[in-house]
């Protein structure tokens, strides 16, 4: 099991966010698009609370969590020194709680959470979400299914701006490519412009297949 990373090292981060940053330009350069559509994400579920400042320290600006209470401690505690999305799984009884402090929500794919929504949202005009897609089609995996995006989609009370998801963890970044591709077609067919997609392990494909926003965690750690 992962644990909480307490010895950020500031030039150490840095340093990897910098070699992130160019293997995201170079990935986007290969297929041909502007390097500024891609949001680097720092994912911090296990940066502690007293270690979140060292990212601001080394340049990072936009951070996703995992988990309800501890975004909303984070965020409280670094309020104003960063952009907060929300990555993790979606429980219905959360949405209220993290509503004040996201841009975005990265999770939506239940529709006891679109209820959520349609009760708690109407002081966020500006948000905008997610809908998670279980494109590779796995069994342990959350999201909906591609064939029911389009009425899901329809009643969302809020504003869908994109998909996201998460594919099985691969031998080769490569093997997740297709995954990828199919995320950015039903993108495209539903004219949906953001794309949440990449992590640590593949993220250089995902951008090659259109990501907008990457979800790096140890890469920027370790």
């Amino acid at each position: 099991m992962a644990r909480l990373i307490y010895d950020l090292d500031l030039e150490r981060v840095r340093a990897n966010v910098a070699a992130a940053r160019l293997r995201i330009d170079e990935a986007a350069a290969i297929a041909g698009r502007d390097p500024g559509d891609v949001e680097l994400l720092a994912a911090v579920k296990y940066v502690p609370l007293e270690s979140v400042g060292v990212l601001a320290e080394a340049g990072l600006t936009l951070l996703g969590e995992n988990r309800a209470q501890d975004l909303e401690a984070k965020a409280a505690a670094y309020e104003g020194r960063f952009t907060w999305d929300f990555i993790g799984h979606l429980q219905s009884r959360k949405v209220k709680q993290i509503l004040p402090w996201v841009r975005l929500i990265h999770s939506l794919s239940s529709d006891s959470a679109l209820e959520q929504l349609g009760k708690h949202a109407g002081g966020r005009p500006d948000l905008e979400v997610l809908v998670e897609v279980n494109v590779s089609g796995e069994a342990s995996k959350s999201g909906i299914a591609p064939s029911e995006l389009a009425a899901f989609v329809e009643r969302c009370p809020v504003t869908v701006s994109g998909l996201m998801t998460m594919p099985p963890l691969a031998a080769r970044p490569e093997d997740n490519r297709r995954h990828f591709a199919a995320l950015r077609e039903l993108a495209e067919a539903h004219g949906l412009r953001r794309l949440s997609m990449g992590t640590s392990q593949d993220y250089e494909v995902a951008v090659e297949e259109g990501a907008t926003i990457v979800r790096l965690g140890s890469t920027l750690y370790e």
